[in-house]
């Protein structure tokens, strides 16, 4: 199978990432305009790593996404579902103690993190409750947790082309720069499906976040999601 269903099948998602994982970091620059670098920039600031802190990367890919809280002190866990990923990642930064790890069933004691963030990687988990669940269950109480992930655009002109962009623009785009432009086809598809940011909210407080808000960036394109854990 060359592209993952939107039923979001672990194995055909990981087997989708796996083919990827060398020139994922360029073909996300290329696809994004370069936008992708400032939305990380913001969920950096957003998790706001102290030195000795205790920070879970999920759906950390080549772990790229890792290296800003490392600088900051922190000690950072980079965690993804595929080995494809996790392997570019080790041959790229192997220092790092990635972890092999399903969003839904998390390889981690309860309690053990100050903030977990999540890139881009959310709308990929089979069942998405169940991941904001054990994201809480491995934070400390009084910790935090950052969603960074595609979203809807507020605007509806910009909402029209932005659309129009995802499903006529992006295949032809990523089949110039991707190993799998089948991929690709697959995420925009499954951004177009995923919930808008009110509805994500809700399903963040349902699973026991407190203090919960987001941030638009690019219009909506995509949306920056923080909670907190009750103390």
């Amino acid at each position: 199978m060359n592209r993952a269903s939107l039923d979001k099948q672990p194995h055909e998602v990981a087997s989708m990432f796996d083919k990827v994982a060398k020139n994922y970091d360029l073909t996300n620059d290329v696809l994004s305009f370069g936008q992708d670098r400032s939305w990380r920039k913001q969920v950096t600031r957003a998790v706001d790593a102290r030195p000795g802190e205790r920070v879970l990367d999920l759906a950390a890919g080549t772990a790229t996404s890792s290296l800003p809280f490392t600088r900051a002190g922190a000690y950072v866990v980079p965690c993804d579902f595929s080995l494809g990923m996790l392997r570019e990642g080790r041959r790229r930064h192997p220092w790092l103690p990635l972890a092999a790890g399903d969003a839904t069933r998390l390889p981690f004691r309860d309690g053990v993190f100050d903030a977990v963030t999540i890139s881009f990687g959310l709308r990929n988990v089979q069942r998405t409750e169940e991941a904001l669940r054990e994201m809480y269950r491995v934070t400390k109480p009084g910790g935090r947790v950052v969603i960074c992930e595609f979203s809807h655009p507020t605007w509806a002109p910009f909402r029209t082309v932005y659309e129009e962009y995802l499903m006529r623009a992006l295949p032809p785009v990523a089949r110039a720069v991707s190993s799998n432009p089948d991929a690709y086809v697959y995420l925009a598809e499954s951004i177009q499906s995923w919930p808008d940011q009110p509805e994500l909210a809700a399903m963040l407080r349902e699973s026991g976040w407190s203090r919960v808000a987001w941030r638009n960036l690019t219009g909506g394109v995509v949306a920056l999601h923080r909670g907190t854990k009750p103390e």
